[in-house]
C-alpha cells in the first residue's frame, strides 16, 4: 500500500484525524493509510437518509450497506467507528432546499449542498468535538501550501476525468 507524508499534511504521528467514511474504497484507504501512519484514527459515517428502506442498499451515499461497509473496514483496520444520525438537518439543509429551488427552477446539485452544509460544516464540527486536529476523506483533490501566508491551497486531481476537488469549495 502507498504511504502518506504526514509532514506534506502537516500532522504528527499520534495525532487524531477524523476520516468521513462513505463505505467506499476512498475513504477507507484514506483511514487505512493515516492509521498506518500512526495517526489516531477515528471513523465517522453520517446517516443523511431513512436507515430503514435504505439498509440493504449498495451505493447509497450514507445510508443502507455503506455504513455496514465503513463499519467493517473500520473494524478490519482496527480503528473505532461512529455513525451520526444527520437526517434532520440533511432534510432541512439539503432536501428542502432542493425541492424549493427545483420548484423555482434551477437545477441544484444536492451532493455540493450536503458537502457544504452538512458534511464539511457539520462534521467538521464533531470532529474538533473529538479533538481531532483534521478531517480528512477520499475525495480525488490534491493540497499543496501557498507560499506567501503558510495556508493550505485546494487543488484539482491529479487525473482531470476523476477530480472532485468542487465538491470541497467552501
Amino acid at each position: 500500500m502507498a504511504e502518506i507524508d504526514l509532514a506534506k499534511l502537516a500532522l504528527s504521528p499520534g495525532e487524531r484525524v477524523v476520516v468521513a467514511m462513505s463505505g467506499g474504497v476512498d475513504s477507507a484507504v484514506t483511514a487505512a493509510l493515516l492509521h498506518e501512519a500512526g495517526c489516531d484514527v477515528v471513523g465517522i459515517t453520517l446517516q443523511l437518509y431513512d436507515h430503514g428502506v435504505a439498509t440493504g442498499r449498495k451505493g447509497a451515499c450514507c445510508a443502507g450497506q455503506d455504513i455496514v461497509d465503513a463499519r467493517n473496514v473500520a473494524d478490519a483496520i482496527g480503528i473505532p467507528h461512529y455513525v451520526l444520525d444527520f437526517e434532520a438537518r440533511f432534510k432541512a439543509a439539503v432536501i428542502d432546499d432542493f425541492a424549493q429551488s427545483y420548484a423555482a427552477g434551477r437545477t441544484p446539485i444536492p451532493c455540493v449542498r450536503c458537502n457544504q452544509r452538512i458534511k464539511f460544516r457539520d462534521l467538521l464540527e464533531v470532529a474538533r468535538d473529538l479533538g481531532a486536529v483534521a478531517l480528512a476523506t477520499g475525495h480525488y483533490a490534491r493540497i499543496d501550501t501557498d507560499a506567501a501566508t503558510g495556508k493550505f491551497r485546494l487543488r484539482s486531481g491529479q487525473d482531470p476525468a476523476r477530480d472532485q476537488s468542487y465538491f470541497l469549495f467552501p
